[in-house]
């Protein structure tokens, strides 16, 4: 009796948990990959037939090393660090650095699955990875995240080089980070190598609109998303997750659109300011001052904090997840499409559980999934690489037209994917295939390898 492709794929997500053992993020990912690739693989066998699903479950290859730092007081700490270089079809190995206490390889492994059809879907010559370490830069002196930087780079630069990995920011990852990176890379190699970190300050090589890439480019892939139904972003009340990086310059596109961000939250709770969050005040407090999202509503006259709690409780006609993996289950998705969201597009990767993405889809509202709604970071990246192996730099103008195009082609190619394979309006249908397809074709082309 012949065993049916979905038999098959499933047979393929099963040897990956049984090769990948108590790594449910990664899991995650993959089957959310793999629940789109039967119509794929039905078109096209040779892709069971050279294995060329499992080859890309299977990360090219994967460091661990361990990473002695010395703090203020003069104790000595050790902390993991890590580099997934999952898949080089595209291009050389691009993927973020992430610094943080829940960082295991089972998170960075599903950061750089997703990051190989997030990268591919830029069409930009880029190949996925992700890398990171255990550290939490909170509370840390800028010297003892010097100090930590500079170990981590000690060992890291063996691996990375403009041509073969490219690490970048991610959470715990902005510019005082890259700088210690940069420099103890510089100094350990004699290279003023720009082009192997990006997301670097415009003094020393970085390019302008990295800083914002992110969020804003969820942003016009949102309005894109609503453009498609005949609608805009402007004059749609929006609730963004986190106040970080991502999440603060997606609140700034979005009142740029003509919308109106009313939340935001931090790891503690949220904030609620009905009348539109004061981006410039959010920026002080984050970005300038540091501090928690509290200190907002002890700023802004008629905003309140809500300690703990869910965000998701605010009503909304837009949702921006914009934190990190897993913040929105099925209860959250339940009462964001009962208060009235019609859109749903991912900031941070993998925000929306499992079964928070059968909610959603389940009730047909729009929905962005993350390797596609917040790819405009990693496309700018791939720009700030070229400026640098060009030894140019673009105006900001410039470079926000470039992403404006590069998310508006994202949306058309997963779009027009989606149409081909009979689900108009499935997006992550659409994501899954286009960003599948891309690297697939190129592994094929190199042979088996």
């Amino acid at each position: 009796m012949s065993v049916s492709i979905e038999d098959q794929v499933e047979t393929i997500y099963g040897d990956v948990v049984r090769r990948n053992p108590a790594e449910p993020e990664f899991h995650q990912a993959v089957r959310e990959v793999l629940t789109s690739l039967a119509p794929v693989v039905r078109r096209h066998p040779e892709y069971l037939e050279l294995k060329t699903v499992e080859r890309i479950c299977e990360p090219e290859r994967q460091i661990i090393f361990r990473v002695p730092w010395q703090d203020d007081a003069g104790e000595v700490h050790i902390n993991r660090g890590m580099r997934v270089e999952f898949n080089s079809a595209l291009g050389p190995y691009k993927g973020g650095l992430r610094f943080h206490p829940s960082v295991t390889l089972g998170t960075i492994k599903f950061l750089g699955f997703e990051q190989i059809f997030k990268n591919a879907l830029t069409g930009m010559p880029i190949g996925g990875g992700k890398g990171g370490a255990d550290f939490d830069p909170k509370g840390r002196s800028d010297r003892e995240i010097m100090r930590f930087c500079q170990s981590m780079m000690t060992e890291l630069y063996r691996h990375i080089g403009e041509y073969t990995d490219v690490p970048a920011g991610d959470i715990g990852v902005g510019q005082r980070e890259l700088g210690f990176l940069f420099g103890q890379y510089k100094r350990i190699t004699n290279r003023y190598e720009s082009g192997v970190l990006t997301g670097k300050g415009l003094a020393w090589g970085g390019a302008r609109v990295r800083t914002e890439a992110t969020g804003y480019g969820t942003v016009i892939f949102a309005d894109e998303m609503l453009r498609a139904r005949g609608d805009s972003i402007e004059g749609k009340t929006i609730v963004v997750s986190g106040s970080g990086n991502v999440a603060v310059y997606a609140i700034e596109k979005a009142h740029q659109l003509g919308g109106k961000v009313i939340a935001a939250s931090d790891s503690a709770g949220y904030i609620v300011d009905e009348a539109g969050i004061n981006i410039e005040v959010l920026k002080q407090v984050k970005e300038v001052e540091r501090l928690r999202i509290c200190e907002y509503a002890e700023r802004v006259p008629g905003a309140r904090y809500v300690e703990g709690g869910s965000l998701w409780d605010v009503p909304c006609d837009v949702a921006l997840p914009c934190a990190t993996q897993n913040e929105v289950d099925d209860a959250a998705a339940v009462l964001l499409i009962k208060n009235g969201c019609t859109l749903i597009a991912e900031g941070a990767n993998m925000p929306l559980t499992a079964d928070a993405m059968a909610v959603v889809q389940k009730a047909g509202i729009a929905y962005g999934p993350g390797k596609a709604a917040n790819a405009g970071g990693v496309a700018t990246s791939a720009l700030e690489m070229q400026q640098n192996a060009s030894r140019d730099s673009w105006s900001f103008e410039y470079s926000e037209e470039r992403l404006t195009e590069l998310m508006k082609g994202i949306h058309r190619r997963v779009a027009e994917t989606a149409d081909e394979f009979g689900e108009p309006g499935n997006l992550v249908l659409g994501a899954n295939i286009a960003g599948f397809l891309r690297v697939a074709d190129a592994m094929h082309a190199f042979g088996l390898v």
